[in-house]
């Protein structure tokens, strides 16, 4: 994986991750009620969450892709486009109705229910598995080393940790909770249409190796 690769790979995974969702309800909804602490260890629990993901995903990944043959050239056409359909849906979503905030409310949580919401809130959402499977068939080679693996594994959950626990941070020092409800719609919008740029790429890419 050369420095373009790893840069689209950090890029797609910052973008996921600032996507308002329920994973940002969480971290916040626990950094308004139990503080800065809180709010700082359920992104690192979240991000946890996510590396562990990341690792199953891509060694499950890898070890496909050495013994089916043609599955790298067609697990990167189907992870376009379902990387396309996704930004198609945070589109649909920027500019649709009203999005409900019901999520952030406050609510007493200790510092260990905390960190272990912010684990589960990854660890129990399919969706994410789906995500990575999607993201890693673009970057993926089926002769990936153990040091290439680690990279991206590390580059998702460090993305994750680190844009969790910023989030944290601001939200205990000023209104940026504010500012998230507020706009929303419009980083869903704009990531929407930056994740369906980069994946039709990636799918352009695919079938020119196939021509």
């Amino acid at each position: 994986m050369d420095f373009t690769q790893w840069s689209q790979l950090a890029l797609i995974c910052v973008m996921g991750a600032m996507s308002p969702g329920p994973s940002l309800a969480v971290i916040l909804r626990n950094t308004i009620s139990g503080g800065r602490t809180q709010g700082l260890m359920s992104g690192v629990g979240h991000g946890l969450g996510i590396t562990f993901y990341s690792l199953v995903a891509i060694t499950g990944l890898v070890a496909l892709l050495k013994t089916v043959p043609n599955l790298f050239l067609i697990a990167q056409i189907i992870g376009s486009l379902f990387l396309i359909l996704l930004g198609g849906k945070m589109i649909i979503s920027g500019i649709g109705g009203e999005q409900d905030n019901g999520e952030l409310k406050q609510s007493t949580i200790s510092g260990y229910r905390g960190f272990s919401e912010g684990f589960l809130i990854a660890f129990l959402n399919p969706k994410i598995a789906v995500w990575l499977l999607a993201l890693f068939s673009q970057f993926v080679q089926p002769d990936a080393d153990f040091t290439e693996q680690l990279v991206m594994v590390l580059t998702v959950g460090g993305v994750d940790t680190s844009w969790y626990c910023l989030v944290a941070f601001l939200a205990s020092s000023g209104g940026l909770v504010k500012a998230l409800q507020r706009n929303a719609k419009r980083i869903d919008l704009i990531m929407g249409l930056l994740l369906i740029l980069l994946a039709g790429g990636m799918l352009w890419r695919a079938f020119t190796l196939l021509s």
